[in-house]
């Protein structure tokens, strides 16, 4: 059943197999990018992750010998602040002066950005929480989409439609290939989102116990202990929800919320991405900082390479729809 693997996004992104990696902000280096790629999949370097145009350089030079030829992707995260995109510009040419081709962005009024991607010959997937996002970002000359629902580790919008809701109601309007994100950590799920009609799935939470990801082993241990419901979300008073690990940084915003603070700077030090990063991810205190998590967490049994953790995937997603097969009249 390889055949089952052939989506328009496995083709856009010269992918065998139709998952995407999600981009996980301080982890998706040239370690995680290259796992993925190797293991049939495409992930996307997140270049706000690095603090100078250097860092990037350097991890895009680790990454493409890492991929031994294989194409790999980088994210461009576009601000409501226009002021802060001056970065992107230089970040997107130092990944096509790479070889970097494939892109995914991410952010309001992307289309200028669209339209310099195309001109230096890449491909660029946008991820969105709406259809209204969606369509208009198809409308500007996005290659592909990927909606995500309430459940996805992050920042998933407002939107309070489950994403198999959002996609199913999504897919009559889209003419370019969509990918399924929020909450997908199995492969019943990706062959789901294949039966519903989507060209793949993005999936992040589930590879964050992966072996490649660089965290510190004690917020690994963290994450492997776990449930679904320990997934929560947060600053929806801000109007820019964050999806996160219930921790004790979680609890006190959540309390701060609940006194009425609705702006990023009522909740100080407590929402700054560093916080986690120095802390959690490198410092393995797991209650430091907002650290951005998705129910599928639950899928996360054992710390294994992501090798393994695709073709476990792919083994369930090939079960389930020879099953579903299986049970059609005729």
């Amino acid at each position: 059943m390889t055949s089952a693997w052939r989506t328009r996004l496995t083709a856009l992104f010269e992918m065998p197999l139709p998952i995407l990696g999600g981009g996980l902000m301080w982890l998706s280096d040239a370690g995680y990018v290259s796992a993925l790629v190797r293991a049939g999949c495409m992930a996307f370097m997140t270049a706000r992750s690095f603090d100078t145009l250097d860092e990037l350089d350097d991890q895009l030079t680790r990454c493409r010998e890492a991929c031994g030829g294989r194409p790999f992707g980088v994210n461009l995260t576009l601000s409501r602040r226009g002021a802060a995109n001056a970065a992107v510009a230089d970040q997107l040419e130092r990944a096509l002066a790479h070889g970097v081709r494939h892109f995914e962005t991410v952010g309001p009024q992307p289309g200028p950005l669209f339209d310099r991607i195309h001109a230096g010959g890449g491909v660029v997937i946008h991820k969105c929480a709406s259809i209204e996002h969606a369509l208009k970002a198809q409308a500007q000359g996005a290659d592909a989409l990927a909606l995500v629902g309430p459940e996805a580790g992050g920042h998933p919008g407002m939107n309070e439609m489950p994403a198999s809701l959002l996609c199913a109601l999504a897919l009559p309007q889209l003419r370019v290939p969509l990918a399924l994100g929020g909450g997908i950590g199995s492969g019943r799920q990706i062959a789901g989102a294949l039966a519903l009609g989507c060209d793949g799935v993005v999936m992040g939470t589930r590879f964050l116990v992966a072996d490649e990801v660089a965290i510190h082993p004690a917020y690994r241990q963290r994450l492997l202990a776990a449930r679904a419901e320990d997934s929560v979300l947060r600053l929806r008073s801000t109007g820019h929800p964050w999806r996160v690990l219930d921790n004790g940084t979680a609890r006190a915003v959540a309390a701060l919320e609940a006194k009425g603070a609705s702006n990023y700077e009522d909740f100080g030090p407590l929402v700054l991405g560093r916080t986690g990063r120095d802390g959690a991810y490198r410092g393995g205190d797991a209650e430091a900082g907002l650290l951005s998590m998705g129910p599928a967490i639950g899928f996360a049994q054992r710390a294994q390479p992501v090798a393994d953790i695709v073709a476990g995937l792919m083994h369930d997603a090939r079960a389930a729809l020879q099953c579903a097969a299986d049970t059609m009249p005729g």
